[in-house]
């Protein structure tokens, strides 16, 4: 009877855990929000703190010094012009090479950092050639992802350019306007392309969330605010339905409107597991600037985000740092590495014949007479490229030591 008793106990048991076990360990396997925070895999809350990878996957004219010659498109356009398609190709590869190594990660962690924020172009993930690649998303995705799983540092991966554009300008290489809010294909693709993503990644515990789509039109488009905001809202119900038809677990972080800064958009909590994310740029520090984030964490109890802020001055940063972190706010600073600049954590030098690219990216290429005729020479244009691929490795960079103070970071 005892034997019996006891077998039926050992049965019930082994019932139990066959049934509830799996869900358990798929539960706490990811990083995942908790009323106003956000919880590690192992329950303890975190607060991020980290830098964005600008200028690898998603090239930015401005960081490129090729001003107006703004958008990856015209980037690409600029360069083949002068050094034709192969080298193009060969530029390409390179640069996806050195820009973002395994040395920078293991800097970033070591300097105190503990996620990254990585912008990506879908075209990544498509047939379309893009940075002389096609279908490359998953490479670079996964080498960065193992160098950061071995560092534990947390990867957010961010769409910022997505199908038919979503800004309206540069940043998401669009052609003038936010085409993704109007266009059935482009938001098919875009939710193709997240949910291969999350396929892939799910229950990956070093990935911290999916960023849906950076910094959702622009505020050229002030007249269409209300329109916009409900279909942004709209297009934001599938992607996280969509998503979690295929990972229900991986923390979402959703934009505000309006280069992310208008929270006006969410005109409900869509899910239980999302973090609200704003941007913000160019403005006196005072608790006032971001009061009505503040105000809308307490209101729904969600945990908030600044994905991109900085672009200033040391003492700025550092006042704007420590009013966040008095705010509880997680924070990720733009960007992480630029030429000539010392707006960022890591610096590198422009090289000497640079100057030929800055001047023909300024002339007027509006005719191929005018191609012809400002074309600047080859070798030399090459040259200079070559040395780009150079100074921007790790081994070559320096930091911005004023700048990485400001961040309360270690200075090395």
């Amino acid at each position: 009877m005892i034997l019996k008793k006891t077998s039926n106990v050992l049965l019930a048991f082994a019932l139990c855990m066959a049934f509830t076990s799996p869900a358990t360990a798929q539960k706490n396997k990811v990083a995942k929000t908790n009323g106003s925070q956000i919880i590690e895999p192992n329950g303890n809350p975190i607060t991020l703190k980290g830098t964005n990878l600008g200028n690898w996957l998603v090239p930015e004219g401005y960081m490129f010094k090729t001003g107006k010659v703004a958008a990856p498109r015209q980037i690409d356009q600029l360069l083949h012009e002068m050094i034709g398609p192969d080298s193009l190709t060969v530029f390409w590869h390179k640069y996806l090479d050195n820009y973002i190594t395994q040395e920078d990660i293991k800097y970033l962690k070591r300097i105190g950092c503990n996620h990254i924020r990585l912008p990506f172009h879908y075209k990544m993930f498509t047939d379309e050639t893009y940075m002389g690649t096609q279908n490359a998303g998953f490479k670079y995705f996964d080498r960065v992802i193992e160098w950061c799983r071995k560092e534990n540092l947390y990867v957010l991966l961010d769409m910022h350019c997505a199908p038919g554009g979503q800004t309206g300008d540069n940043i998401d290489d669009s052609y003038g306007y936010p085409w993704l809010f109007f266009s059935k294909s482009s938001q098919d693709l875009m939710s193709e392309v997240w949910m291969k993503i999350a396929k892939k990644y799910k229950g990956d515990p070093i990935i911290i969330g999916y960023d849906v789509v950076n910094e959702p039109f622009a505020h050229y488009f002030v007249k269409e605010i209300p329109d916009y905001n409900h279909r942004l809202f709209t297009l934001y119900q599938r992607m996280v339905k969509d998503i979690r038809s295929v990972d229900k677990d991986h923390t979402i972080f959703l934009n505000g409107s309006v280069w992310a800064g208008d929270f006006d958009v969410f005109e409900s909590i869509i899910d239980d597991n999302i973090v609200y994310e704003f941007h913000k740029y160019w403005f006196d520090v005072e608790q006032a600037a971001i009061q009505k984030y503040v105000d809308f964490r307490d209101k729904h109890n969600v945990p908030i985000y600044i994905g991109e802020t900085g672009e200033n001055t040391d003492e700025w940063v550092m006042d704007f740092r420590l009013l966040l972190d008095q705010n509880n706010i997680n924070w990720c600073f733009w960007p992480y590495k630029k030429m000539d600049n010392t707006k960022g954590i890591m610096n590198f030098t422009m090289p000497e014949d640079y100057a030929v690219i800055v001047r023909y990216s300024q002339s007027d290429r509006s005719s191929y007479e005018k191609i012809r005729e400002n074309m600047p020479d080859r070798a030399i244009a090459q040259k200079a490229l070559n040395k780009f691929l150079e100074n921007c490795l790790y081994k070559n960079c320096f930091q911005n030591k004023g700048y990485i103070e400001g961040l309360g970071l270690i200075v090395e």
